[in-house]
């Protein structure tokens, strides 16, 4: 049962980066459509910046009307120009960044659904969701959005200075020292940004977490009167989240304002230099507004790139939380053994079990056999390893020493798809999922079953008397999680499940403890009918439910302690004969 949980946080930023770039190669000719936008943008904002010259020189101090006609028509153009590059790069981007987040939702949560139970031990949903949601939207914009915005306002930046170098070198290649401390400034505020994300994604999946477990259990919040108390630890992880985030709006606004002064300081460079240039006679008037605007054009810019740092850092720490995903190892399936359909022997061999971080085993020296046609009841006290035990069979857990094996082969052998559709499940909690009742009872695999099949499946069920009650039958909506649904209702659903399905194994995790008596006796009749004919093992609350059981299993503290018929097991007067004696005392106390 062992399980590493890796934070993913060994790759460096860059190697993260490189690998999220990979991710966009299936929307290459989108982001070439998009480069070739922000090319024809930049061009257009450049040609922009040369007509200063003109402007100034030819309509302000020439006075030539034949120019001061051309001029607003050209910047017209241009401005059409840039505004349908701008278009095309933003549709093109938009269209790229979209669809690598749709790709990496749709990757991770195939992921998870391949990974070892251990890992839902070690991860809570809600942290899920968070990488399914927030931390995918933030990698689609460091990926390609934040691209966006680097291709864009460094194409601006080149095509300014491209307008400076040309209009006077020696101007702008003093401005350039400016070029040190600034990238001194950026790089110092990358790293700020990358330390705060990861903590803020951190922050987020425990609000969500916290909002989950008050939401899910809003009755018990309610009737405990606990609302206060949810209300104050969720207000100090909302506190928490409020100054990192604040801490990220601080390094945005410093780095903004260090970028805008450094700009500021190359400004007034730019003019001592530019104005002792025109009083040597070597910069006309037209050339200098070219070069301030020029300038004026570079500093917003910068500005821009200093901020997409946060969006950039945001989206790498997302993507290696991602990737830590995608990077941990599937469930064990590296059997070859093929079965239709299995005889149904199962047999325990020493069976030891640990779940990661446990010093003592959930399973320890396990060792008994259940053969088909046969029902194999687990009892014990809470935490005594009946559920540990059941969750080996389908292999959601490996055990630590032992053999499980079936019809003679260890599970091991067995491809995983094939072992699984051995064996059909019915739990105290019962998983609906949001559709209909048809749907829900030909599930996965089974979806392609008949309408015929179905019916004598809800009829066999005991389900046939409230599903023909409801307007569209088995049409109806059973609504998230089963709600619209009474207990009894959505546990006759699931073994109508288990009926169709008509696997040669059976597993009944305490399937009638939540039950009240009438809904518990239509279920236990339905099980009646479900049970012959295959190996069932029960794990059962209520002793009298178990006591044509063939074989009584009794663990405690994760062993067999003893094992035998119910009658066997009264007379013997051990464990069993105990609890057996205390819930008849209960019975008839009630």
């Amino acid at each position: 049962m062992s399980h590493v949980l890796d934070n993913g946080r060994n790759a460096s930023p860059w190697g993260t980066y490189r690998r999220l770039l990979s991710y966009a190669a299936p929307y290459r000719w989108l982001l070439v459509a998009a480069a070739i936008g922000a090319l024809l943008e930049a061009a257009a904002g450049g040609g922009f910046l040369l007509l200063m010259k003109p402007i100034t020189d030819e309509t302000f101090i020439a006075r030539n009307r034949d120019v001061a006609l051309w001029l607003p028509l050209a910047i017209v153009g241009l401005f059409v120009l840039r505004g349908v590059a701008g278009y095309m790069t933003d549709i093109s981007m938009g269209r790229a960044a979209r669809s690598i987040a749709r790709d990496f939702r749709v990757q991770v949560m195939d992921k998870y659904l391949h990974l070892p139970g251990a890992r839902f031990d070690t991860e809570p949903v809600a942290s899920m969701l968070v990488r399914l949601g927030s931390d995918s939207d933030q990698v689609a914009q460091a990926a390609v959005d934040a691209m966006k915005v680097m291709v864009q306002q460094s194409l601006q930046i080149v095509a300014s200075l491209a307008v400076m170098l040309w209009y006077s070198w020696t101007v702008t290649v003093t401005i350039l020292l400016v070029a040190p401390p600034l990238a001194w400034v950026m790089d110092r505020v990358a790293k700020r940004y990358r330390r705060i994300s990861h903590r803020i994604q951190e922050s987020n999946a425990q609000l969500m977490l916290a909002a989950d477990q008050a939401l899910s259990s809003q009755q018990d919040v309610k009737i405990y009167g606990a609302q206060a108390s949810e209300m104050a630890r969720y207000r100090g992880l909302a506190d928490n989240n409020l100054r990192l985030a604040m801490k990220v709006e601080s390094t945005r606004g410093i780095s903004s304002a260090a970028v805008q002064l450094l700009g500021a300081v190359g400004l007034a460079v730019l003019l001592l230099i530019a104005g002792h240039e025109a009083l040597q006679g070597r910069l006309s008037a037209g050339e200098f507004v070219s070069l301030m605007t020029s300038m004026m054009a570079i500093i917003p810019a910068l500005k821009q790139l200093t901020n997409v740092q946060n969006m950039l850092q945001r989206g790498v720490a997302s993507a290696q939380r991602l990737f830590s995903v995608l990077d941990s190892p599937d469930e064990s399936n590296s059997g070859t053994l093929r079965v239709e359909r299995a005889r149904g022997l199962i047999e325990f061999r020493q069976v030891t079990a640990r779940y990661p971080g446990q010093g003592s085993p959930a399973l320890a020296d396990v060792t008994f056999t259940a053969t088909p046609g046969t029902v194999t009841a687990i009892i014990g006290r809470s935490g005594s390893g009946k559920s540990s035990l059941i969750k080996l069979i389908p292999r959601f857990y490996d055990p630590e020493s032992g053999q499980i094996l079936l019809d003679g082969h260890p599970l091991q052998d067995y491809v995983l798809a094939d072992l699984r559709r051995q064996i059909a499940m019915v739990g105290q909690q019962v998983t609906l999922f949001d559709g209909t009742i048809a749907d829900n009872v030909a599930y996965g695999e089974m979806s392609q079953a008949s309408a015929e099949q179905v019916d004598q499946a809800v009829a066999s069920a005991n389900a046939s008397e409230f599903v023909e009650q409801l307007p569209l039958g088995l049409q109806a909506e059973v609504g998230a999680r089963g709600g619209r649904l009474s207990g009894g209702q959505r546990q006759r659903l699931a073994i109508a499940r288990a009926m169709l399905k008509d696997a040669p194994i059976l597993i009944l995790d305490e399937a009638t403890a939540a039950l009240d008596n009438e809904s518990e006796r239509l279920v236990q009749d339905a099980l009646q009918r479900l049970m012959p004919d295959r190996t069932t093992l029960v794990i059962a609350h209520r002793l009298s439910t178990i006591e044509h059981a063939d074989q009584v299993l009794v663990m405690d503290h994760g062993r067999i302690v003893e094992r035998g018929t119910h009658a066997e097991l009264l007379a013997l007067g051990g464990l069993y004969a105990h609890l057996h004696a205390m819930q008849f005392r209960e019975k008839h106390s009630a």
